[in-house]
């Protein structure tokens, strides 16, 4: 069955999920899968390499034709001239984060382009709806990556934003299948974002080590990282993280000095590796296509259910 909502329309896609725009993993390898499956794929930014986005972006165009979209990570992307980058690229969808909203919307519409902008509370919510944002990605923190020092989970976050604002949502946080895709479209939204799921994926770039600790993972198996004036990381617990935690370092600076032994290399204990609770759920690495055709199967699967212990109890 087709998926027909906002999300779809604006998106130009069958099936309402996105891939995160995990730094240096978010390219064309795995995001051109995740469009040929029929969800979208989002190209990243944050790993600040923008001569190098600029050819993952041609890559796309090569291995795909299907929509797809980028993410202007504001914190890490301090460059000006990233949104003319962005235009120029002829890219139809953008993702905003790590930054205020009024910074980029207006020029994003004037060049008419859809925009989101990710968001971890009600506060940040209504100001990007109050910015002109075309719709959010409402991200809670039991998600993977960089996160609010004030966390909230998405079962909380997702329905209180649904009910002050009416642009579309797309449910970030604990996404992983089918199961949790249907209960974030009952809290409200109309899309569903994944990230340490996409990770995880065959096609995924990453070291397989780091693949078989999701697998591996208990749902304790993360940590939340919050460094005092620093954005604050959920990442895969390892000795190191656990030392981060007890504040032994910079969670920050080993991100980025360890991201390539740690993504590539498969050392983990090398630096952070950013990665959700859901990891705790996820028990083996599948392709892109079969995690989204199972993840849409079930989807329905659990609607129906649901619909039908509805109908009985009446």
């Amino acid at each position: 069955m087709p998926f027909r909502n906002r999300v779809t329309q604006m998106l130009g896609v069958d099936i309402p999920i996105v891939q995160a725009p995990m730094g240096w993993i978010a390219r064309a390898q795995l995001a051109s899968q995740v469009s040929e499956a029929g969800a979208f794929g989002i190209i990243e930014t944050s790993s600040g390499q923008l001569d190098e986005i600029r050819g993952e972006i041609a890559k796309m165009r090569q291995l795909t034709d299907k929509p797809f979209g980028v993410n202007i990570a504001q914190a890490f992307i301090r460059d000006p001239g990233i949104i003319d980058f962005v235009i120029e690229q002829g890219v139809r969808f953008v993702t905003t984060s790590a930054g205020d909203p009024r910074k980029y919307t207006e020029t994003l519409k004037n060049a008419g382009l859809t925009g989101f902008h990710v968001v971890p509370t009600l506060r940040a919510a209504l100001k990007a709806v109050d910015a002109g944002v075309d719709g959010l990605v409402v991200e809670g923190a039991e998600g993977g990556g960089f996160k609010n020092h004030q966390d909230v989970a998405t079962m909380v976050l997702l329905p209180l934003i649904r009910s002050k604002v009416d642009v579309p949502l797309i449910a970030a946080g604990g996404i992983c299948d089918g199961r949790t895709m249907a209960a974030a479209f009952v809290l409200g939204a109309e899309g569903v974002q994944m990230g340490t799921r996409m990770v995880s994926a065959l096609e995924s770039p990453i070291h397989d080590n780091w693949k078989q600790a999701i697998v591996d993972a208990a749902e304790t198996g993360t940590v939340l990282l919050k460094p005092e004036g620093q954005p604050a990381l959920r990442a895969l617990r390892t000795e190191r993280t656990t030392r981060l935690e007890r504040g032994e370092g910079n969670p920050m600076q080993e991100l980025r000095d360890g991201a390539m032994k740690v993504y590539f290399g498969g050392e983990l204990e090398a630096g952070v590796a950013l990665t959700g609770q859901v990891a705790g759920r996820i028990d083996s690495v599948k392709p892109v296509r079969e995690i989204i055709e199972q993840t849409t199967r079930e989807f329905f699967t659990c609607v129906g259910e649901l619909g039908a212990y509805t109908a009985s109890s009446v």
